[in-house]
């Protein structure tokens, strides 16, 4: 977790494995944002998914709308001060920390992610206000306990955390491993903790079972698609803060967020643990 990460020798050793001809997640969501952090492999798979779902630029678009709508639900309402974000993608309107911290300076954020180019991004520009703090964690979310531990350093596990999901289920394939993984995750914070996540749905668009099979075959990052009932079942013994679980341009949507002409297939929920 030190910030010297890619000057120690395992630091080093794991940059060198990153394969620019292969597409990434982390990249094809910043070439959706407009950044520079990607390269053609990431940029033609954008191509040949938006081929087959045109959806899915205007998907990533309302997830990340979502994202700035939860974490501000999480600080302004539920009180939380305390950020857990397993995955840290690209997104259009604003980091965990900027938003949160913009309303709560001493807000406390740790970043999670497996994948060194993004690591060495996160640690490189994000920055926290004076009286809060950012940092990131190397680990993978199919390593809770890793990322319990890794936590701990900065976060105070004693009081409420919010854990963040965006999208980061979809990676893990089984639904028993996902179950566990939550589990674990939720199992490790007190009462009034929350989880929040977003998951490309299964059962909202047929094209997306076209892009996730396209995904599969030129990545190696496979992807899973759920339905709402697989979703539900994750979060079982959670509550569901209203309206539940729900298409992602649905959950409290605000007056500024974009406008699409379609559903946008992809679900979204923030749940507290009770």
């Amino acid at each position: 977790m030190a910030d010297n990460w890619l000057q120690d020798s395992t630091g080093r050793a794991r940059a060198l494995l990153i394969d620019t001809s292969v597409p990434n997640a982390a990249r094809v969501a910043d070439y959706l944002v407009g950044g520079r952090d990607n390269f053609e492999a990431d940029r033609r798979a954008v191509r040949l998914l938006t081929a087959a779902a045109p959806v899915i630029g205007t998907s990533f678009a309302a997830a990340c709308a979502f994202h700035q709508r939860a974490v501000r639900y999480l600080v302004a309402e539920a009180g939380i001060r305390q950020f857990l974000a397993i995955g840290t993608s690209a997104t259009l309107t604003g980091n965990t920390h900027e938003v949160a911290q913009s309303l709560a300076p001493k807000c406390r954020v740790v970043y999670v992610d497996s994948d060194p180019m993004v690591l060495a991004h996160a640690r490189a520009l994000l920055t926290s206000t004076p009286d809060g703090v950012v940092a990131a964690v190397d680990a993978d979310v199919t390593d809770p306990r890793a990322i319990v531990s890794g936590a701990a350093e900065t976060l105070d596990v004693g009081r409420p955390v919010a854990i963040l999901l965006m999208a980061t289920l979809g990676y893990v394939l089984e639904d028993a491993a996902a179950a566990e993984i939550l589990l674990t995750l939720a199992g490790a914070v007190p009462a009034g903790s929350h989880v929040a996540l977003y998951h490309q749905a299964s059962d909202l668009d047929p094209a997306m079972a076209v892009t996730t099979q396209r995904w599969n075959a030129l990545s190696g990052q496979p992807v899973t698609l759920r339905s709402r009932a697989q979703l539900t079942a994750l979060l079982a013994g959670l509550e569901l803060v209203p309206p539940g679980l729900v298409p992602v341009t649905d959950w409290q949507p605000a007056p500024d967020d974009p406008r699409f002409e379609r559903a946008v297939p992809v679900y979204a929920a923030v749940a507290r643990k009770p």
